[in-house]
């Protein structure tokens, strides 16, 4: 069998359908030969040489590293049903949403706007009038996250199991500089939800991402 060597498509799939999604995979790619296991990974393997990558959420999974033969991911799905609390925190220069999630349901949160003008084409003085003022609302609506994340997250930080960061990166490495936030943000997970201005239903939605599964698919 030649080595796999296509590019890997991700899909996130909830916690609860991870064994069946394990299932399909196996019947799509004529059955498992076997599975790999750290406590930071989960690699599946098909009999056609397709493989399905899972990076353990809330590592490390609790398992002697090494491999089993066929389908295997009982584990996998032990460890995905403890219950865990998250924290979140979505932010983009027009609003900002923080909450706690447990069992991908918001329990606390606090979402708020901000007015911050868009660029202007215009040219000379104008503009660069027109660009101060923007950064003053860019700065003002930073900094209102920022205390968010202070005040609602801050006190809680030693009942979170991960935090999970959404929208605009160059926003969230803003809050990064804030000192208050460093206890917060070093639970930090390393990916960042593409995510709409923040309002309560895109925290409920993140949320319920929060706690799916990420599984990189490579096929033969």
């Amino acid at each position: 069998m030649g080595e796999n060597t296509g590019k890997a498509r991700v899909v996130e799939v909830p916690a609860e359908r991870v064994p069946g999604w394990f299932d399909r995979f196996a019947d799509r790619h004529s059955g498992v030969v076997r599975t790999a296991l750290t406590p930071d990974q989960v690699v599946v393997t098909a009999t056609d040489g397709a493989t399905a990558t899972v990076s353990v959420p809330f590592p490390p999974l609790d398992v002697e590293p090494g491999e089993r033969s066929g389908l295997d991911v009982r584990v996998l799905v032990a460890h995905l049903a403890i219950p865990r609390r998250v924290g979140l925190i979505l932010v983009r220069l027009g609003g900002h949403s923080v909450g706690v999630a447990a069992a991908g349901k918001v329990v606390r949160s606090r979402t708020d706007r901000h007015h911050v003008h868009g660029r202007s084409a215009a040219g000379g003085w104008s503009q660069q009038r027109f660009a101060r003022r923007r950064d003053g609302q860019a700065r003002q609506a930073l900094a209102a996250a920022a205390d968010d994340v202070a005040e609602v997250l801050g006190p809680l930080v030693g009942e979170l199991d991960a935090v999970v960061l959404g929208g605009d990166r160059h926003a969230l490495d803003t809050l990064r500089a804030d000192r208050r936030l460093a206890p917060v943000l070093a639970l930090a997970r390393a990916r960042v939800l593409d995510v709409p201005e923040p309002r309560r239903t895109v925290l409920d939605e993140a949320a319920e991402r929060a706690f799916a599964v990420e599984i990189a698919v490579l096929d033969p």
